[in-house]
């Protein structure tokens, strides 16, 4: 985006650089044809800058730049459309919602790391080669043993783990449920997460939505504004021959 933008402000500087020339050479042009049209008694209808260089009009503004604006950050498709006393709500909202994502990962990998520092020092877990499922069971079950002995009578004997690899024992009920109550607190934060991400989806797309309607009623707005006005006649020139003359003038 930077170089479509940095294209766009050299093409813009060019543009007004030689429009600029132009009127220059232009006016001069103009006066030296006046001083030779006088001296020699030329009837010649007036001759402005004005019908040579029509007022620079307003462009029609791209609702597909406007959808792109608001996708990327909203409220910028708003400020594109020159209406952005509505945009700036998306904006602020999109600050909101990026702030609650940054904070709920802070928190939820601060209580992950709680439970699991709990689990080696009173569980005496080794963290090696450990997943989240054996974490999501460590919070269920007061040892290794309970849970065997509970997948053998279910006869789901592959389920069953190695008690020299997966070792845990709580020294009471309490600890595992003080150990359960922080992992869930840390999941249930990472799944509220996905909430506030469908949250940005939906403000960008509405601010999306909302650019295109504001880009539409701009151009409408434009179309009413600007109207062309064409003249036609005949111009007796310097040396004494008629030139069939169109003027296109555009009005605000």
């Amino acid at each position: 985006m930077k170089n479509i933008y940095l294209n766009s402000l050299v093409f813009f500087l060019l543009l007004i650089t030689t429009i600029s020339f132009g009127q220059e050479n232009s006016y001069s042009s103009l006066y030296e044809l006046k001083g030779k049209m006088n001296s020699q008694n030329s009837s010649i209808k007036e001759l402005t800058s004005e019908n040579i260089f029509p007022p620079e009009s307003k462009s029609k503004k791209n609702p597909g730049l406007a959808i792109i604006y608001s996708l990327l950050l909203p409220g910028m498709g708003e400020l594109y459309a020159e209406n952005y006393s509505s945009g700036k709500y998306f904006t602020i909202a999109e600050g909101a919602l990026w702030a609650t994502f940054i904070g709920m990962n802070v928190y939820g990998n601060w209580q992950e790391n709680r439970y699991k520092t709990y689990a080696q020092t009173y569980a005496g877990i080794n963290p090696e080669g450990k997943d989240e499922d054996f974490y999501a069971t460590i919070g269920l079950y007061t040892s290794i043993e309970t849970y065997n002995n509970e997948k053998a009578l279910e006869r789901r004997y592959d389920e069953m783990l190695s008690e020299q690899k997966f070792f845990w024992k709580w020294n009471s009920t309490e600890e595992r449920k003080t150990y359960r109550s922080m992992w869930t607190s840390s999941e249930q934060t990472f799944n509220d997460v996905r909430f506030v991400v469908g949250a940005m989806l939906v403000n960008r797309l509405i601010s999306a939505i909302n650019a295109v309607r504001l880009v539409s009623n701009y151009n409408s707005e434009l179309e009413k504004e600007v109207s062309w006005n064409v003249s036609f006649g005949l111009d007796r020139t310097i040396l004494n021959e008629e030139v069939f003359k169109i003027n296109f003038q555009t009005s605000f």
